[in-house]
């Protein structure tokens, strides 16, 4: 069978009849459709992408397998509507904290990441420095380069931005604003992934 969305679920039906499955993927099966598209040729390219002895198979998923990947789609696709956020850096959160819940909150994942200021105080004296990078140093570069990237969209079209971000690029360096956006956006992708909600004025809050 040529892998599909449902494929997986009707390898397991037909094994269970007895049969043995296996899947192909479509860009092995490509080379073997002829000119024009129909049922029957793609049957007919199926088949003989069977026979080569050097074909690479699909492994089937079992029920629990699909049911993570689909959780986990799901969580990308909720992390994707956060302005900066895109597939890569979603997927990579995921993969790495799951739903978020072993934090307490946004702030605690952020520090985390290692995008909190320092604390350097004493003497009553409160005075924060620069950011620990005391943590996941892949997943804090992704934040940053993807605020910088939203920093760029929005110089280019401030028509288009935030009022929390106009105001932030008002008040801090340009070096410094997409740091202080990744440490406001890890916040905000905890209350994205422990909320299960998209993003909006609530997550912000």
């Amino acid at each position: 069978m040529e892998t599909c969305s449902s494929a997986h679920h009707w390898a397991r039906e037909l094994t269970a009849l007895g049969h043995e499955v296996r899947l192909i993927p479509p860009m092995y099966v490509k080379p073997y459709v002829k000119r024009g598209k129909s049922d029957a040729i793609d049957a007919e390219a199926i088949c003989k992408a069977v026979t080569r002895p050097t074909m690479r198979f699909v492994a089937i998923k079992t029920v629990e397998q699909q049911s993570l990947l689909s959780l986990h789609r799901a969580r990308v696709r909720l992390l994707r509507t956060i302005p900066g956020v895109g597939a890569v850096t979603a997927s990579a959160i995921i993969a790495s904290i799951g739903d978020g819940h072993q934090f307490r909150n946004g702030r605690e994942f952020a520090a985390w990441l290692g995008l909190t200021p320092a604390n350097k105080s004493s003497g009553g004296t409160e005075k924060l420095g620069r950011i620990t990078k005391m943590g996941d140093q892949y997943l804090r570069s992704l934040l940053v380069v993807g605020m910088t990237s939203l920093v760029r969209q929005t110089r280019s079209h401030p028509e288009r931005a935030r009022k929390w971000l106009t105001s932030l690029l008002e008040r801090k360096p340009a070096r410094v604003a997409p740091v202080a956006m990744a440490n406001t956006t890890a916040r905000i992708v905890w209350a994205v992934l422990t909320r299960n909600e998209p993003y909006g004025p609530r997550a912000l809050a």
